[in-house]
């Protein structure tokens, strides 16, 4: 098999338009293009004119197609199973993406793209092989060659370390050149990689045997032998103990590196670097000379491998080269900006809504950017998308990005004139269950809070609670008129009116939030929260109604998502300070800062 790294360049047009805010023609254009700069500063800060892919390439000997076939799928099922056991994600490349991945090792600089489709071969009579060569080839040079206007040099990795360190190939990725790595892999039957081992003990034997009779001839003590002798007999002895009791197998590897550079003395510098990181880890490149032609073939993802330079290499030894330290996410679409990749230093782009889990949590020390992380993310929300955003915000600091933006800012607070019903009932409330039992559920959780102690209601207090959501509600399912919406008081004046005991202590709890100080929720909604941007600003609520304020906002919430949900809109929900007791938030793209 063949393990191929590419460090190619891209095409930083597409880089570009990747990251672009495209203009509508509106009073946040100007936003829009000094977002777009900064984008462009981060860009320019990492790496992302270098694109870094790894391919694996694994053949076989067979007579016929037919017979190769079945063998290498079941190969391929093999390795992708392997891959995913890794964590890696990995995928069999179609034909056009092989030809894709031939033009652009043959074309260094990634500004030419292939233009190709099958229906070209039968119209004009070219073969594959046409649409991705380069205009020339030039091997004249024993130690270079030219592959277009670019230059290369392909050198072999000598491997004289004791002991692989898994940094080298990490090393090799972080270099900002064109540098192409290469692993050809092959294995070796057991038995006959036991048999070699023991041979080369055998003649490691007889070497020492002929040494200690020419200290008998000389006079010298027979003990005395050359170092490299014994370092060589107790490596071997360590090999055949691996190959034979620690499940160990033996490889044949030949590592290669391409560098490629559209100048000469550019060439020089980068195939430099890559050597000092060779001998950083006590090896050596050497450059293939006279073989650039054979180089150049091996270097090409194709399985075959022209260069017979082989090194024996154990499992563990071999497995040292499976690079798998960075991640990087760079999507496209929709994608927003999440910084920059802490090891490789490129850009992160990421659109959530194609994400397995889209929710997602700002966590960091006290002072950090958590909440600027949010605003930030806020704003590239709001230019790249027609999504709706809504922020529950207890420490009054987002309401002047909002108003910025042109949201709306809703004011809750003891003095306020604008107010939130948590008695609001949204008949789509859920699509699947009875709105009224999701209510009751909520108003449960409501008075929860409200009751306190650590045991929370007894099942005797839900059961009252229960019954009066289902009494508070019925003129309402009734007649759904948005004067006949019950609010917090007609709840309090039904439990007042049960025959239980249990009834009054709740009846009693609630009454500080209905008649007394504390009433800010006991009023019909008078607020028209319909604007895409909105932002509930809770900062002057004091202690006893800001969780309180948390629990009724996200009801309110969700009661929009559902109608979002119906017109398959999204709908993201920022919570500042989230607290775990008004936590009640399922199925809503939400976001902590």
């Amino acid at each position: 098999m063949q393990l191929t790294f590419l460090n190619k360049r891209a095409n930083i047009r597409d880089f570009e338009r990747s990251i672009e805010i495209p203009g509508r023609a509106d009073q946040f254009d100007s936003i829009r293009t000094e977002y777009a700069d900064m984008l462009k500063n981060q860009l320019a800060k990492g790496r992302n004119g270098i694109v870094r892919e790894k391919y694996i390439t694994f053949g076989i000997e067979a007579a016929s197609l037919k017979e190769a076939k079945p063998r290498l799928e079941r190969i391929e099922a093999d390795v992708l199973s392997n891959f995913k056991t890794l964590g890696a994600s990995a995928r069999a490349l179609t034909g056009a993406e092989r030809l894709e991945l031939l033009h652009g090792q043959l074309h260094p600089d990634g500004q030419e793209k292939l233009h190709f489709d099958w229906k070209d071969i039968a119209r004009t009579g070219m073969s594959t092989k046409d649409f991705i060569a380069p205009s020339s080839f030039d091997f004249r040079d024993s130690k270079t060659f030219r592959v277009g206007e670019h230059y290369g040099a392909v050198s072999f990795i000598q491997i004289m370390a004791p002991e692989l360190s898994d940094r080298m190939l990490a090393e090799f990725f972080d270099l900002d050149t064109t540098v192409t790595v290469n692993l050809h892999i092959r294995s070796i039957d057991q038995a006959e990689a036991i048999k070699t081992v023991k041979r080369k003990l055998t003649d490691l034997d007889a070497m020492k045997i002929a040494e200690q009779k020419k200290a008998v001839r000389a006079g010298y003590d027979m003990d005395i032998l050359p170092a490299d002798l014994q370092t060589y007999g107790t490596e071997a002895m360590a090999l055949l103990n691996d190959l034979q009791s620690r499940n160990e197998r033996m490889f044949l590897v030949t590592a290669l590196v391409m560098n490629t550079a559209k100048k000469r003395r550019k060439l020089d510098n980068d195939a430099f670097a890559a050597a000092g990181v060779a001998q950083k880890f006590n090896c050596a490149m050497k450059r293939l000379d006279f073989c650039q032609e054979q180089g150049l073939i091996s270097s090409l993802a194709l399985g075959l491998n022209q260069v017979e330079i082989l090194r024996g290499l154990t499992t563990s030894s071999t497995a040292i080269f499976v690079p798998f330290t960075t991640c990087e996410l760079f999507q496209g679409g929709e994608a927003l900006y999440y910084g920059l990749n802490p090891l490789s230093n490129n850009i992160i782009m990421a659109d959530r809504k194609l994400l397995k889990a889209p929710n997602g949590l700002f966590l960091g020390t006290p002072g950090s950017g958590k909440s600027f992380s949010a605003k930030r993310e806020i704003v590239n929300v709001f230019l790249m998308t027609d999504d709706d955003i809504i922020v529950s915000d207890p420490e009054g600091e987002y309401h002047p990005l909002i108003t910025r933006l042109g949201g709306q800012v809703v004011k809750l607070s003891p003095t306020s004139t604008q107010y939130q019903n948590p008695m609001d009932i949204n008949l789509n409330y859920s699509e699947e269950e009875d709105p009224l039992t999701l209510k009751s559920d909520f108003i449960l959780s409501l008075c929860e809070l409200i009751v306190g102690g650590k045991d929370g209601l007894q099942p005797v207090e839900k059961t009252i609670i229960d019954r009066c959501t289902r009494l508070v509600y019925r003129d309402y399912l009734i007649d759904p008129s948005p004067e006949k919406m019950p609010i917090l008081g007609d709840l309090y004046e039904l439990l007042r009116a049960q025959p239980e005991a249990e009834a009054q202590r709740l009846a009693t709890s609630l009454e500080i939030y209905v008649v007394g100080s504390l009433n800010v929720f006991n009023h019909r909604t008078n607020i028209k929260a319909d604007s895409r941007l909105l932002c509930y600003d809770i900062k002057e609520l004091g202690k006893g109604l800001k969780k309180i304020a948390m629990l009724i906002l996200q009801d309110a919430v969700w009661n929009r998502v559902t109608v979002n949900r119906a017109a398959r809109k999204t709908t993201w929900f920022y919570i500042d300070e989230m607290h775990r007791e008004a936590t009640r938030c399922s199925h809503i793209n939400f976001t902590r800062a």
